[in-house]
């Protein structure tokens, strides 16, 4: 079952149930996912794929987290707490994200594979990640963890030069 057609059985779920935390954030969703067909067919494609809903729900959640940052702040506990809410049902379409243990074996792995050895070689160890484990990783912090492995395996090159 397609990704769209969850989300629409979600919703119509949520609204026989009236579960009024639910219906609203997923009438968003599902507007949003409207809104991405019809720029979609604009640019001459007929459907949308999970991929790109994916994308447009993973965005979504970075602009309420924005938002819970900025309702923290202001000391704003309603805003925030209906943001968090709006987060959870948002991520109940995601693909599960892997653990900042398995993310680092991935990256460890791909680090290998392409021979990376300087923060040259960064774009390449992030390209191939995003090419095989796009909807898996968190690449916030995925960015944070090859860095820490690139400095590490420099400074084993160059300690191992100098001797």
């Amino acid at each position: 079952m397609s990704l769209k057609k969850q989300i629409d059985d979600k919703l119509n779920g949520a609204l026989k149930a009236k579960d009024k935390n639910t219906y609203p954030t997923l009438r968003l969703v599902v507007s949003a996912i409207k809104d991405a067909e019809i720029a979609a067919r604009s640019k001459d494609k007929k459907e949308i794929k999970d991929s790109d809903i994916i994308s447009l729900l993973k965005k979504m959640i970075k602009q309420r987290n924005e938002s819970c940052e900025v309702y923290e702040k202001a000391g704003r506990t309603e805003l925030l707490e209906n943001e968090k809410k709006e987060i959870a049902v948002i991520s109940l379409f995601l693909p599960k994200q892997l653990s900042e243990e398995d993310t680092k074996k991935i990256c460890q792995e791909i680090i290998k594979t392409v021979g990376a050895t300087s923060m040259k070689d960064m774009g390449k160890v992030m390209g191939v990640l995003k090419s095989k484990h796009a909807d898996t990783l968190d690449f916030s912090k995925v960015s944070s963890i090859i860095k820490g492995l690139l400095k590490w395996a420099w400074n084993i090159l160059k300690n191992t030069s100098k001797k």
